[in-house]
Order: structure tokens, then sequence, then C-alpha cells
């Protein structure tokens, strides 16, 4: 029997959260921490593929494809912490079916796969990011880059040092 979801997602703890709470659901998951392994999993095709945008330094955009040829009747989510125009309308053209933006529900994910033509009649999303967040996970996502160092990512975003610590010690905002 096929599994009903492949997650492919290097943070394992996420992954086996969503892949629990989609058992429970019962469906049958499968989870995989990175593009290789999310290809050796393809033995046997899933519907749906819960794909990261961001595997540990490597590119969910640059996996797509592989996925898309190895199982083309399967059916792709790509979720991300980042979330922008560019990367949704990248993924979209890769062939994936919905692009959401993290944190997501399981309630969420499954109406993605049931959205798989476009309707111009659903609602916005509830509520967009707010500023703050959207500035606390840029800076997030470029300290991850410079791996960590607050120096570096200092030099990348031209701010001072310390400047980027106090906003690196303040706790993530909400929304």
């Amino acid at each position: 029997m096929s599994p009903d979801f492949l997650i492919v997602d290097d943070d394992e703890t996420f992954a086996a959260v969503l892949a629990r709470t989609l058992s429970r659901r019962g469906y049958s998951v499968r989870t995989a921490a990175s593009g290789e392994a999310a290809l050796d999993a393809l033995d046997t095709a899933p519907a749906r593929i819960v794909l990261d945008l961001n595997l540990g330094g490597d590119s969910g955009l640059r996996l797509l494809p592989r996925l898309r040829e190895r199982s083309p009747q399967s059916a792709i989510v790509v979720l991300t912490g980042f979330a922008s125009i560019a990367t949704a309308v990248e993924a979209t053209k890769l062939g994936a079916v919905q692009y959401l933006a993290k944190p997501v529900g399981v309630e969420e994910l499954l109406q993605a796969y049931s959205r798989i033509d476009a309707d111009p009649g659903l609602p916005l999303a509830p509520q967009p990011m707010s500023l703050r967040r959207v500035t606390w996970e840029h800076l997030q996502r470029i300290l991850a880059e410079h791996g960590g160092n607050v120096s570096a990512t200092a030099r990348a975003l031209n701010m001072h040092r310390r400047t980027l610590q106090r906003m690196l010690a303040k706790h993530p905002v909400r929304g």
C-alpha cells in the first residue's frame, strides 16, 4: 500500500509531530529529512508530499522538479518559514499545488490539497504576518545563512552588531 503522505523536512521534531497528527487521523505517513532520503522514499509513490522550502541549507525548490519527475501523480505542498511572493510563484511553476507559510495547522494543510485548482473567490488569509514578525524571521534566516555568526550577519545586513544582538535577544513575535 502506498503512503498517503511523505513529509520532507529537516526539522525532525516538526516532521514527527505532523506525522503523528496525520497518523491519528488515519493517514499512512513517511518522513524524510533530506532530498536524497525523499527520493529514496519514492519507491512507492505517496498521494501527497509536504515539502519544506529550506532543507538544511538546501532549497526545496531544487528538489521539487525531481520529486515531480519521479512521482508525477503526487500532489506537492511547499511549506516555508520565510514566505515570499517570488518563491511562491517559483514553487507553483515547478509543480507545487499550494505554498503555505509556517506555522500551519493540519486542517489548513489538508485543505490545501483540496484546493488544487485556482479559485479567485477564496478569501485571503485572515491575518498576514506583521511587519515585526517578517523582520524577525528575516533576521533569523540571514543569521542561519551565516552559520549563527552575529558579526557576519550584522555586516550582511549593514547594521551595528550590538543593535542586531538586541533584536535577536527579543522573543519571536506572534503573527
